[in-house]
């Protein structure tokens, strides 16, 4: 009896074998696409979140243009405008940057300028030679279009989605500064991916920025737009990219 199932046994045994082994290559191709196909955000990273904002005070911040910025309870608060309160530390550049905002009212008008080329001594410098990642959910309240939405390169981009949130709920928007594309996700859903270079809307409002190249390293900045506009921020983090600008 044993001799009998011998020979099948062992035909079940290679199969066995080259069955396992036909399936370990293609989990090794398919892990492979797999970590291909991520997302540039979602690929593994162990960089440290370092806080630019302290929670505290504005050790680090520097207000430029009218109206002020102030920090109660916790939250970076703003008053008057339109100002802005840029960080003097440094430039930034292939780097993530993240905040997470709400607005005080349904919607207010804010932005997280980015790319500023040299630091700014009053409010019209960053917009026209920066880029304002704006926050408004409601463009069209002001007869603007949806180039003028959350997590837009203001006046630049037309959103690829519209996640934001209204005020009091809160938001997170994450830039990602890499190379010469600037890349914006909206509560984990990207709405914005550009490239120096990219064709952009002619301008339409004498405030809306000019066009032209922005520098790879830049300081950032919080806009406070006016007393009846304003967003509450209670992070400000970055983390580098762990390459070098070229």
């Amino acid at each position: 009896m044993r001799m009998r199932f011998l020979p099948a046994l062992i035909i079940s045994l290679v199969f066995l074998f080259a069955y396992n082994l036909s399936f370990a290559r293609n989990y090794k191709v398919d892990n492979k696409l797999n970590q291909v196909n991520k997302p540039a955000h979602a690929k593994e990273d162990t960089a440290q979140w370092r806080p630019l904002f302290n929670g505290k005070d504005l050790s680090g911040w520097k207000q430029v243009g009218p109206g002020s910025h102030y920090v109660e309870d916790g939250l970076l608060k703003s008053h008057g405008g339109m100002g802005l309160l840029y960080w003097t530390g440094e430039k930034f550049g292939n780097c993530r940057l993240r905040v997470i905002f709400r607005m005080r009212d349904t919607n207010s008008n804010s932005g997280v300028f980015i790319r500023i080329p040299v630091e700014p001594r009053e409010e019209w410098m960053p917009v026209h030679y920066g880029y304002e990642v704006q926050i408004d959910n409601q463009p069209e309240l002001s007869q603007e279009d949806d180039s003028h939405y959350t997590g837009m390169l203001y006046s630049l981009t037309k959103p690829l989605a519209k996640p934001g949130k209204p005020g009091p709920e809160w938001n997170t928007m994450e830039i990602t500064l890499d190379g010469p594309r600037t890349i914006v996700f909206v509560n984990g859903v990207k709405v914005t991916d550009f490239k120096e270079g990219d064709p952009v809307p002619e301008r339409k409002f004498d405030f809306e920025p000019f066009r032209g190249p922005r520098p790879l390293l830049g300081y950032i900045g919080i806009q406070n737009h006016g007393d009846n506009d304003v967003v509450f921020f209670k992070e400000v983090v970055v983390k580098p990219l762990n390459k070098k600008v070229k």
